[in-house]
This record gives C-alpha cells, sequence and structure tokens, in this order.
C-alpha cells in the first residue's frame, strides 16, 4: 500500500502546483513567465524526488541492485531515462521555435502571399529539432 501512496505524491504534487499557477495567473499575482518557472521548478523537485526514492530503494536492498546491475536492468532504465530526455527536451525545443516562427510565418504570409514557401521552411525546421530528437530515442530503445 505504501508503494503506492508514494507513486501518487509525485502527480499529486505537480497537480497542486499547476492549480495553483492557474489561480494566481487568473486572479494576477504573477505573470504567465513566473508561473512557467514556478512549474519547471515544481517539475524538478518531483524529478529529484523520485530520484531520490529510488536511490535509497536500492540502497535499502543491496541485494536487488546487484541482481539489476547483473541482469542488465539499470543499463536498460538508464536508457530509457535517456530516450525519454530526448524526446521531452528536443520536444520543448521544438514547441518554443515554433511557437515564435508560426506568429510570424502568418504575419509575411498576411502581408505578401508569395511569401509563404520561405515562412514554411521555418516553421518546418522547428518541428525538424521535435523529430530529430523522438529518431534519436528510438535509436536508444531499439539497442535493448
Amino acid at each position: 500500500m505504501l508503494e503506492y501512496i508514494l507513486m501518487a505524491v509525485p502527480a499529486i504534487f505537480i497537480a497542486l502546483s499547476i492549480v495553483y499557477a492557474y489561480k494566481t495567473v487568473a486572479v494576477g499575482k504573477i505573470t504567465r513567465k513566473k508561473a512557467v518557472l514556478s512549474q519547471i521548478i515544481a517539475f524538478g523537485l518531483v524529478s529529484i524526488t523520485c530520484l531520490a526514492f529510488s536511490l535509497v530503494a536500492f540502497a535499502a536492498e543491496p541485494e536487488a541492485a546487484a541482481e539489476a546491475a547483473s541482469t542488465g536492468d539499470l543499463n536498460m532504465g538508464i536508457s530509457m531515462l535517456a530516450a525519454a530526455l530526448a524526446t521531452g527536451i528536443s520536444g520543448i525545443g521544438g514547441g518554443i521555435a515554433v511557437g515564435g516562427a508560426a506568429p510570424a510565418a502568418i504575419g509575411a504570409t498576411s502581408e505578401d502571399p508569395k511569401a509563404f514557401g520561405k515562412a514554411l521552411i521555418f516553421v518546418a525546421l522547428g518541428e525538424g529539432v521535435a523529430l530529430y530528437g523522438l529518431l534519436v530515442s528510438i535509436l536508444i530503445i531499439s539497442k535493448f
């Protein structure tokens, strides 16, 4: 039962931080940039907490840690973490790039319809970053 509670704690913490950020922005106490920063900090704290729980679990049972290392489960777990980070960070970067390029492309197209092809290339370059991260994660996962 304790395992289920420990698995629910990060989800509850993230949900509460989302509700807090939404309400404070709606009331006007903080700006959107500060709300995004608070979400990033909350995600970092949850990630560090989950990593600490797993390290404590491995330290509490050295036999299980030795068995996981001998069977390659530890390497597979780290590779899955690397694949998730590659996809997540490249997706965030691609979203930021498209978020800046798409409105500019729409504005350029509304002023000069001939600029559509050039503007579309810049939007596609931003999306390409996310696709490259996805391909890297597929390569990492297919290795195991």
